[in-house]
């Protein structure tokens, strides 16, 4: 039975860097011909990063990375071959999402992606113009290889079934497919009804890995064989090459004459010794989503130029894992934490501050806002006068911290990173132009529940408790009044995420969560926070996706809406 070996090439590329992207691509080359490699296979749009969006509406930019893979294409020119994404076109919606198979230092041959999704995070419609032709069928090293480019291979009955019914004896396919929780085993298993399709033909799922705005790509490649099983995985969050031999199947079905079939020579100077199949361990779920924050908040902060970044420490649960996740992103000598407290600060979410700040090592000052917050309320008590304390009085307090954290990120070229959940986000519990103002949102599509629940598991994790037992088990709190918590405001988070999740992630009507079982009082207040909060939200920094629908690109429902 004939055997190719095929090297995944899992990069993080950078949208927009065609040069770094090219260079990298070469690097990772040279690893494939070193391992004897007969065809590396790299990550959808290779060349642009993904998603390069409205860049692709700039002719010049589509020319340029054309250009940059003809360059890329001319240094290929050793025994294995390359699968690498890029844009091909003229750009203003006359441009298609492709790949070239490159050797022998040309581009030999070039597919369009048939499929364009238009749906969650992706619009792909907007910027591409679908592929037409019927199947990629390649000969390498005497394999007939079909190839194809991600949606592709989530379409029953399309282009791999095709391959598969026009000879095919490997499918390949690559993606830029983004993470979100429990994302591996639906890809796994959504390839594994490929690969029946087919007839029985194995398959190379090659990801992309890294962190772009607000989605977050987790690599965690794999191969599938002929019955469907996983016989090599890549790691979850990081750059690797993996390689392996794969037994085409024995498809006697003749290519039909009018498939492209562009022969590639077979590999030369490979050993006897066949490659080792990888199977990366499957991570627990916690410690997935652990990862893709990390990975998310580092790319993010490195890629738009940045090392440090400052948040505020109030010694509750959300800031101290936020914290947590920047110095495991960025090393704890890149993270700076401010403590601002008030008036109505606890003596002990201050000494919880500075203790877990010591534990996780990194720098932490502190600057007290009563002296703003007091001239603050000065400037306003001729305008309040006769007016009840309240609200407006309390948002003072996260406004003024929003100023220290930007003054002090001025001064020192520092990120802010803010600290609010996907819970808090969802119902408006925060402040805008106060906890809201930064750059980026750590932990913006986690709910209240996993923060506990990752908190925990970063202790155990750590073999020590770096975040303080009090800090997880103390009631949840603002601390903008005397003796505030969150239960006085919003149902207990045992009942509020379950309600938050159905409406916001299943579309749930408001009837239809009653139904469900949800107290219809319970929903009635909870869906109308949620519904005029649209307008904060769209204000608030950006960060990273980790579930299947989350604040930003993937809901875009109207702020100006009447629907109840």
């Amino acid at each position: 039975m004939a055997v190719i070996r095929v090297a995944i090439c899992q990069i993080n590329t950078r949208v927009g860097d065609l040069h770094g992207n090219a260079e990298k691509v070469l690097s990772f080359m040279a690893e494939a011909e070193r391992e004897g490699a007969d065809l590396a296979l790299f990550p959808e749009l290779t060349i642009t990063g993904y998603p390069p969006e409205d860049l692709l509406l700039k002719p010049g930019f589509v020319a340029d990375n054309m250009a940059v893979l003809d360059e890329v294409a001319s240094k290929i020119t050793g025994h294995c071959a390359a699968a690498i994404g890029f844009a091909d076109g003229q750009g203003h919606g006359q441009t298609y999402n492709a790949f070239a198979l490159v050797a022998g230092g040309e581009v030999k041959a070039t597919y369009h992606k048939r499929a364009l999704p238009n749906y969650a995070v992706y619009d792909e419609e907007r910027v591409f113009v679908p592929g037409t032709e019927p199947m990629a069928l390649f000969d390498v090293a005497g394999v007939r290889v079909g190839m194809s480019i991600c949606e592709d291979g989530w379409i029953a009955g399309g282009p791999m079934a095709q391959m598969g019914a026009g000879g095919a004896q490997i499918l390949v396919n690559m993606n830029a497919s983004p993470y979100y929780r429990r994302k591996t085993e639906t890809r796994q298993a959504e390839m594994a009804l490929r690969v029946a399709e087919a007839g029985g033909v194995p398959l190379v799922y090659g990801n992309l890995v890294g962190g772009q705005d607000e989605v977050v790509f987790d690599g965690s490649s794999f191969v599938l064989d002929a019955g469907g099983e996983v016989i090599a995985r890549a790691g979850h969050c990081v750059e690797e090459v993996l390689v392996v031999d794969v037994e085409a199947t024995s498809n006697d079905v003749p290519a039909a004459a009018r498939f492209p079939v562009v022969p590639v020579s077979a590999a030369t100077g490979r050993t006897s010794e066949g490659a080792s199949p990888r199977i990366a361990p499957q991570l627990n779920e916690l410690d997935e989503l652990h990862d893709a924050l990390v990975l998310a908040t580092r790319d993010y902060v490195h890629k738009n130029g940045f090392t440090d970044v400052c948040l505020g420490l109030s010694g509750g649960i959300d800031s101290t894992l936020t914290a947590a996740i920047a110095a495991d992103a960025l090393g704890p000598e890149n993270v700076h934490c401010v403590l601002m407290p008030s008036r109505f600060s606890s003596d002990h979410s201050v000494t919880d501050a500075e203790e877990f700040a010591e534990r996780l090592g990194v720098s932490h000052r502190t600057i007290p806002i009563e002296p703003a917050h007091a001239s603050f309320l000065e400037m306003f008590a001729p305008s309040f006068e006769g007016r009840e304390e309240g609200l407006t009085e309390e948002n003072l307090q996260s406004r003024i911290r929003g100023v220290i954290l930007m003054g002090l990120t001025n001064k020192f070229g520092w990120l802010v990173v803010t600290t609010g959940n996907k819970s808090e986000a969802a119902v408006g519990y925060s402040t805008l132009y106060g906890d809201t103002a930064g750059a980026y949102a750590v932990i913006k599509d986690v709910y209240k529940l996993d923060v506990y629940a990752l908190s925990r598991r970063y202790n155990e994790r750590s073999g020590r408790e770096i975040i303080p037992e009090s800090v997880i088990t103390k009631p949840p709190s603002a601390e903008l009044r005397p003796d505030q918590r969150d239960d006085q405001s919003l149902p207990p988070y045992e009942e509020l995420d379950p309600l938050l999740e159905a409406y916001i992630e299943g579309d749930k009507t408001r009837s239809e969560l009653v139904e469900m079982g949800f107290d219809e009082e319970t929903v009635n207040r909870i869906t109308r926070l949620v519904d005029i909060s649209e307008f904060k939200r769209r204000q608030t920094p950006l960060g990273a996706r980790v579930t299947k629908k989350a604040f930003g690109r993937d809901r875009r429902l109207p702020i100006t809406n009447g629907y109840r």
